[in-house]
């Protein structure tokens, strides 16, 4: 794996413009690059391409918009329909203010899912440092409105349980519960991912452009349904943050 991890030209092409400017930038930090070259990790290249696409496509699709809406606006009215949806049925009606989180999370995850499906390029969702990255922004964000919801104490006191003598085998329990989040969350896009791409490049390595396409396929059926499991337990999560002691 790491003779094919800067393998994509367009990593290479990104660290020949930016390898040698970022290496001198860490050498004023006491930090030695040996090959600048191969200083910038394919999959941080990768997330970079899917945040600058998406900025892009989103940043021009949302101009002009008008109470009529074109079939431009009617996709993006379409997509934040179903984010709002599920978050309202999940959290209820205050959790409208949580959809912009939520839905760049759900977005980027499923851009990163469908990007290894496009020759030359690789899905970063299939490296654990994203997806352990995008399962840590989730936790601190339910961790953090938990707190803005319902004050410091009174949500750490969520962690003891309803009953004061369990308190004490029920916090420990609940911190394990809690940090287990972001390992499961992590590890399950990550493991179907990495398989699914695997699969994909074996397949198409005995049998290329015939034998690959039922298998990529079904890699966009996994891309869809591994990108809703992430927003839908990252509503579950904030559901159970911002709900007070009576509906916790």
């Amino acid at each position: 794996m790491e003779e094919l991890e800067h393998s994509l030209f367009l990593v290479e092409l990104f660290n020949k413009f930016f390898g040698k400017p970022l290496a001198a930038l860490l050498g004023m930090f006491g930090i030695h690059v040996a090959d600048p070259s191969r200083l910038v990790p394919d999959y941080i290249v990768m997330s970079l391409f899917v945040v600058i696409f998406l900025a892009l496509v989103f940043g021009l699709s949302s101009r002009r918009l008008a109470l009529v809406p074109s079939r431009r606006q009617s996709v993006l009215e379409l997509i934040v329909g179903l984010f709002e949806g599920l978050v309202v049925d999940i959290i209820g009606e205050e959790g409208k203010k949580f959809v912009p989180v939520i839905g760049t999370v759900g977005i980027f995850i499923f851009s990163c899912n469908m990007l290894g499906l496009v020759p030359g390029f690789m899905s970063p969702t299939s490296k654990i440092n994203v997806t352990l990255g995008c399962a840590l922004v989730v936790f601190v964000y339910y961790h953090w409105q938990g707190m803005k919801s319902q004050g410091f104490l009174k949500y750490l006191k969520t962690f003891a349980g309803p009953i004061p003598a369990m308190a004490p085998l029920m916090f420990p329990i609940e911190l394990i519960s809690h940090f287990s989040r972001p390992v499961s969350l992590s590890m399950r896009l990550f493991g179907n991912i990495f398989a699914e791409d695997l699969l994909i490049i074996t397949i198409a390595s005995i049998l290329p452009f015939v034998l690959p396409l039922p298998f990529m396929a079904l890699a966009i059926f996994t891309a869809v349904i591994q990108a809703f499991v992430f927003v839908l337990l990252s509503c579950v999560y904030i559901s159970g943050a911002v709900s007070h002691e009576g509906e916790h």
